[in-house]
């Protein structure tokens, strides 16, 4: 996921949505490192996803942030090594798409979280029994929302709507793969 966002995205200046998203508005409104501001807002969700979820998914995730974390920032410190995509956004929307629902994916399907995202995915899919790729599309569409307020011309929203349908689809994928899990509420009594 790391390396479709420096690679891919950031340079086509296209948006994923979700906590990388909202990083990427951090990094265009004043330059903030995107590495940072992801394990920022990761570790804010992880708190709430610990408060409604399950203590056992906790230690899993904050490795799985860390270790995203760190190869992110040695990504985005090497700088893009693919030719930029710049110039064709609709195939940088279809790769990119493709590598982070795959990335994402996978990671959920061995019982991890990637980011803080899937935290508040898994909280909808409990709480408002959604499907994961519906809880993902809704978070990816405000985000872009606020990528469109903020930087991002209207076309290339549509072009990030692209990704977003399409990795989302594919994390759907690999959901009907997953074994039903019972996430219980920690309790403070």
């Amino acid at each position: 996921m790391a390396f479709a966002m420096v690679n891919i995205h950031i340079p086509a200046r296209i948006s994923e949505g979700g906590v990388m998203g909202l990083a990427l508005v951090f990094y265009q409104l004043n330059g903030f490192n995107p590495a940072t501001v992801n394990l920022v807002l990761d570790l804010s969700l992880y708190f709430i996803g610990f408060l409604c979820l399950s203590r056992a998914f906790l230690p899993r995730a904050i490795l799985t942030t860390v270790s995203y974390s760190i190869i992110y920032s040695l990504c985005y410190k090497l700088g893009p090594i693919l030719p930029s995509l710049q110039d064709a956004p609709l195939f940088a929307a279809i790769i990119g798409g493709i590598l982070v629902g795959l990335g994402c994916g996978l990671v959920v399907s061995r019982g991890c979280v990637a980011g803080g995202e899937d935290c508040l995915a898994l909280i909808n899919v409990k709480y408002n029994h959604l499907s994961l790729s519906m809880a993902y599309f809704i978070s990816d569409f405000i985000v872009l929302a606020l990528s469109f307020v903020v930087y991002m011309p209207f076309t290339n929203v549509l072009i990030s709507l692209v990704t977003t349908f399409i990795s989302s689809f594919i994390i759907g994928q690999f959901e009907l793969k997953l074994p039903q899990t019972n996430f219980k509420p920690v309790s403070f009594s």
